[in-house]
């Protein structure tokens, strides 16, 4: 075993062991789609006076977070999210009523001289327009007299505590005690001292406190307060009927409702605990039975060495996991499902080195199996850093472009890619290295893998296609489905999800089976005739809609109820029309700034010839998946985005792989025709192709069978791609580059220094260079 071997063993079982000890002692953390709970995004709006930025939306969040807390629900978090949003996550909390009503009361708290008032049923006084501009606001009170308040005397921001008490003593019961910071409380002392010169009993000895132009208190002042006396910052009582939650909710409101500035909320999304529950056992079966699969197809393939393979999977999957634990990345939904993903995708660097290991072996059969599998690694080197780069490149615009969940995905398909590379540059090789220097893996030539060429490249050998005779007509045929595509976006329409549009899509299980029509009827009955109603899951309804609030979603559930007996919410998305509008604007740029950062990469890498047909490849995989979406009338929501990233990464990676090996004949041959360099580097390629895809396949089978709803078009917008993906990196992209080469008087690419030293005959590691 050579030295370089037994570093990159030690520090595989290093790293492997700090991932084994960091998964049997940490926890992963789910994110709410996972364990359940309701997810809101609020956004900071402008008032008359303040400004929403940074400064006055983390002044906002800190408010709110008092408020969260007095709701009792533990382990929320709220995190500020660009300049002017907050993230509020609440744990368990299913219905979110409480929760919106309580951050939904935004406006700033104010105190207020009662100037008079008029008996519910009577029509108030109008007043000059002048003196209603003034600030003097003319609202009803808790009794629904309607108060002719005075402009705002004291603002929220100056209470510094109120709390909830009981006066045994006194025989007051529940009342609400008042304290002040100091020139609020003169503030305050001045109020009271001016209404106190009214006699008691009347109106005018009232003080109103305001809230969301709403009194929610106003009481007298005590008769025992002289004029002009007025009450003390920190002995001021609010007192009354008040039962302990009525006391507690108004001191919650008056401490916590002096916002800097008011709040929207424009996204609201609630999951049902067995739901995530679901979603996290269906993906476990999915990745078990994917990796087992990938891993028994891989051992078929390429024998011991792909069993070594499967070896350095398995660990793949726990440096992974580690990672994913130990950074404390929060694990959604759409993240799941790219960690099993990327299980399949992780056999690809391994399957590269394998048939280029072939290659050697089958054009110099007489050297030793150590060297072909070291050269196999040095020339798939190029094409495994390019195909991953690639790959991270989309995980990056998803987590810098996606919104909630979809930023997830991007982390977790990042820190897969970067394991995976790990795994089979460090781990595979070091098992593969150790076990090619056995001399029984050495002479047993159908025991190792790679010693003779596969049944796939054999058969192509054989058969030796013609492919790009004519390359125009493979463009011709891309054309036509394209053409299909296109045909089902104009004719169906793209299905947009209530993330792009706005509105709020709910969904209900119920304990007696409800048909669609029967629901329909129900929900149109109780005055929501215009909610879509669809079946989702296992018998589940499905029912979106436009604006609807937390109350009317309450009503439309207590009417599907009648019909349904218990009904649970199992999904709830509330989406605003202005976050709609912007998340459907971040897709397309999203999509654009892919193309463009995919072309600029490779037209670094590549002739930019083979830069633009990689592009025009990866175009025509995005529009096919789009447009199969649409005749297949499937939404298209962020985890579609998610997915079509993902393709575009994958269609960018095959390409890759095809012109780096043309790349490399052409340099080596440059008076051959640049058809026939691309015949051969598509046919040794192939292989590679066809058992990577077989990997992801067999893991998207797996989660579109097992993942529920919640996955089945995740993973079928990626079956399709991967299968249209592999079709245009050979009959798109190559085509396309010998079209674009034709209008090019560019010479074929210069052997570099790598190409040279890859043509020249390597020796033996094991060879000491003695001949007799």
């Amino acid at each position: 075993m050579t030295r370089a071997t037994t570093v990159r063993a030690v520090l595989a079982a290093a790293v492997l062991l700090v991932s084994v000890f960091i998964t049997l002692t940490m926890s992963p953390r789910l994110g709410l789609d996972l364990q359940g709970g309701t997810r809101m995004v609020l956004q900071a709006e402008d008032s008359a006076t303040v400004e929403a930025n940074r400064e006055t939306t983390d002044r906002t969040l800190e408010v709110l977070r008092q408020r969260i807390d007095s709701l009792g629900v533990a382990e929320s978090v709220l995190t500020r999210s660009g300049e002017d949003r907050i993230i509020v996550e609440l744990p368990d909390v299913q219905d979110p009523r409480q929760a919106a009503a309580v951050i939904g009361r935004t406006a700033q708290l104010s105190f207020h001289a009662v100037q008079g008032a008029t008996p519910p049923g009577t029509e108030p006084e109008s007043k000059p327009e002048s003196e209603t501009g003034s600030g003097r606001l003319t609202l009803p009170d808790e009794q629904g007299t309607q108060l002719d308040l005075g402009p705002a005397r004291l603002s929220g921001a100056g209470v510094k505590d109120a709390t909830a008490s009981f006066e045994a003593q006194q025989a007051a019961g529940w009342t609400v005690k008042l304290d002040f910071h100091k020139d609020a409380g003169k503030d305050w002392t001045r109020l009271t001292g001016e209404a106190a010169c009214h006699p008691a009993g009347d109106e005018r000895r009232r003080v109103a406190i305001v809230l969301d132009e709403k009194v929610i208190s106003s009481p007298q002042v005590d008769p025992s307060v002289g004029c002009q006396a007025g009450l003390p910052s920190g002995g001021t009582q609010i007192t009354g009927s008040f039962s302990a939650k009525e006391a507690r909710d108004l001191a919650l409101l008056i401490k916590g409702g002096a916002l800097p500035v008011p709040v929207e909320i424009v996204e609201q999304r609630t999951v049902g605990p067995t739901l995530g529950a679901a979603a996290i056992d269906a993906s476990a079966q999915a990745a078990l039975i994917g990796a087992a699969a990938t891993a028994l197809f891989i051992t078929f393939v390429y024998r011991l060495f792909g069993a070594l393979a499967a070896v350095a999977l398995a660990a793949y999957g726990v440096i992974s996991y580690a990672a994913l634990v130990g950074l404390g990345v929060t694990l959604t939904l759409p993240g799941l499902a790219g960690f099993v993903l990327a299980i399949g995708m992780a056999v690809d660097a391994n399957v590269l080195v394998f048939e280029r290991a072939r290659e050697e072996c089958q054009d110099r059969p007489t050297r030793s199996l150590r060297s072909a599998l070291t050269t196999g690694f040095q020339k798939a080197f190029s094409a495994v850093a390019d195909s991953n780069i690639t790959t991270l490149l989309a995980a990056g615009l998803l987590f810098f472009l996606g919104s909630g969940p979809v930023k997830g995905f991007g982390v977790t398909l990042a820190i897969g890619v970067i394991a995976s590379m790990f795994s089979a540059l460090v781990i595979a090789r070091a098992l593969t290295e150790i076990a090619a220097g056995s001399r029984f893996v050495s002479d047993y030539r159908g025991v190792n893998g790679i010693a003779r060429p596969g049944s796939v490249r054999t058969w192509l050998t054989r058969k030796d296609p013609q492919l790009f005779r004519k390359p125009v007509r493979w463009l011709v045929v891309s054309t036509a489905l394209v053409a299909v595509a296109v045909a089902g976006i104009v004719v169906r329409g793209i299905d947009l999800g209530v993330e792009f549009t706005g509105g709020r899509l709910v969904e209900y299980s119920t304990s007696r089976p409800v048909d669609v029509e029967t629901a329909r009827s129900t929900l149109a009955d109780a005055g929501f005739g215009d909610a879509e109603v669809t079946t989702a899951g296992d018998g589940d309804i499905s029912v979106r809609t436009g604006k609807l609030d937390n109350d009317g979603e309450h009503a439309l559930r207590e009417a599907l109820a009648t019909e349904g007996g218990g009904t649970t919410k199992v999904r709830d998305e509330l989406i605003g029309p202005s976050l709609g509008d912007e998340l459907r604007r971040n897709a397309l740029i999203a999509l654009g700034v892919a193309v463009f950062v995919q072309l600029a990469y490779l037209a670094m890498r590549f002739r930019w010839t083979f830069a633009v047909a990689s592009v025009v490849g990866m175009v025509h995989d995005v529009v096919i998946v789009v447009g199969a979406f649409a005749w297949l009338g499937r939404p298209v929501d962020g985890i579609f985005l998610a997915a079509l990233l993902t393709v575009i990464g994958y269609s960018v990676n095959d390409s890759v792989v095809v012109f780096d090996r043309v790349r490399e004949l052409w340099a080596g041959n440059r008076k051959t025709p640049l058809a026939t360099i691309a015949r051969r580097a598509v046919l040794q390629t192939v292989p590679r192709t066809v058992n990577t895809g077989m990997g992801a396949l067999f893991i998207l089978v797996a989660l579109a069978v097992l993942g529920g709803d919640s996955l089945a078009d995740f993973a079928l917008a990626l079956l399709i791609g991967i299968v249209v993906g592999t079709w245009s990196s050979v009959f798109t992209a190559v085509p396309g580059a010998l079209v674009l080469e034709r209008t090019t008087g560019a010479p074929p690419p210069v052997p570099g220094k790598a190409s040279r030293r890859a043509r020249a005959p390597r020796r033996d590691p094991l060879d000491n260079g003695a001949r007799v």
